[in-house]
């Protein structure tokens, strides 16, 4: 599992936390270029595993954290220490240990480490040789629209980001709690009156309902087969959609129940093994999931924090990558900012903005020795 040949951990002291990082040291001799990977919700330093491995074999000195609140790095118990400003200086710090305080690294992100990576590059470009960034575009920050009202108008009360925002709603035991009515639906319930066996399904299945959720629940998904979606009960919602094979998706409206794509079940077989899946529930149970959730908890108080940013674009040379079947990119007005001139307005050296047909949120998982190439390919213009 997390002992991937060639793979070294340690814990470094940064920006007053204990962070875990992961990194593989480049092959060969030389100056060794270093490639900072920064992980998504809900995942860990892991899930760039694949790009570890194939990157520092082409001479890269590959590292990848688990960002606060993930993993085998601190959690701070308070809500407020989760906002942009708390993570990007944990990121300036590790990049001050690992490359020495006027060296400049390669940044890659994915989904929440998409959003960091933008914020790190518009505060601090010179921290920043190139970036490729994946899944999540750059959102100009809108002084006239505060996020979670818009999100509530836009989606209703019950949107996972809301209901996030809900302290006692996802906190650890009460996520066990929410899974543990769709257990039911899974097994026998000579089963379910031996409760350590349950216990630790139902972290597995939070991890897998997360997982998938991500990875193929789609607004084109959902424009589809709109006329299937139902109003339920909470109690009977949650059994529907955990009934589902494989879970999909994890968190949608409460009251609403979606059809999955026919093909998500063997799509997700094929890049999230057994083995993965053990190394994730060994740390979410550990750690929990109250510090990953606490990052859309600080959505609003992002938007106040980085008021003089309003305004700001990104300076540095830019690769966007992102699959077709992601929800972020059918999410509405996004494909049009991408392609419509407004992405390049904002981000002026964006060199490239490739869209995978038939990936979904994953990419980097789902099809690594595409992605692995495209990061490459980018980076050599900079070496």
């Amino acid at each position: 599992m997390s002992g991937l040949d060639g793979v070294e951990h340690k814990t470094l002291k940064v920006n007053g936390i204990n962070m875990h990082v992961a990194e593989i040291p480049a092959s060969g001799s030389g100056r060794d270029q270093i490639i900072l990977f920064i992980h998504g919700f809900p995942e860990l330093w892991y899930t760039w595993r694949h790009q570890m491995t194939a990157l520092s074999s082409l001479g890269y000195r590959t590292i990848a954290p688990d960002l606060r609140g993930y993993g085998d790095t601190d959690a701070p118990e308070k809500v407020e220490e989760y906002t942009y400003l708390n993570v990007v200086g944990d990121l300036v710090a590790l990049i001050d240990a690992v490359a020495g305080g006027d060296e400049a690294v390669f940044l890659v992100g994915h989904d929440w480490g998409a959003l960091i990576a933008w914020q790190l590059c518009m505060y601090r470009p010179e921290k920043v040789k190139a970036l490729v960034n994946m899944s999540v575009a750059f959102s100009p920050r809108n002084q006239d629209r505060v996020p979670m009202p818009t999100f509530r108008r836009v989606f209703g009360d019950d949107y996972y980001i809301c209901r996030f925002q809900v302290i006692s709603y996802f906190d650890d035991k009460k996520v066990g709690h929410f899974f543990q009515i769709a257990i039911f639906k899974f097994f026998s319930p000579k089963k379910l009156m031996n409760f350590n066996i349950v216990s630790n399904y139902i972290y597995k299945c939070i991890f897998i309902f997360m997982k998938l959720f991500w990875s193929f629940f789609s607004l084109t998904v959902f424009l589809r087969n709109r006329s299937r979606v139902q109003r339920v009960g909470n109690r009977e919602g949650v059994e529907r959609v955990l009934h589902v094979q494989n879970g999909w998706p994890a968190l949608p409206p409460q009251r609403q129940t979606f059809k999955r794509p026919e093909n998500a079940a063997s799509a997700t077989k094929q890049w999230l093994t057994q083995e993965d899946l053990e190394y994730y529930v060994s740390k979410y149970e550990k750690k929990g999931f109250t510090g990953a959730i606490n990052y859309y908890r600080n959505i609003d108080r992002n938007w106040e924090l980085t008021a003089p940013s309003t305004g700001a674009k990104i300076g540095v040379p830019v690769k966007f990558i992102v699959g077709d079947q992601d929800l972020t990119y059918n999410s509405p007005g996004i494909k049009e900012y991408i392609h419509g001139g407004g992405f390049k307005r904002d981000v002026p050296l964006l060199d490239e903005t490739v869209v995978l047909n038939g990936v979904g949120h994953f990419l980097h998982e789902e099809n690594p020795d595409v992605i692995n190439q495209h990061i490459h390919s980018f980076f050599q213009k900079f070496i």
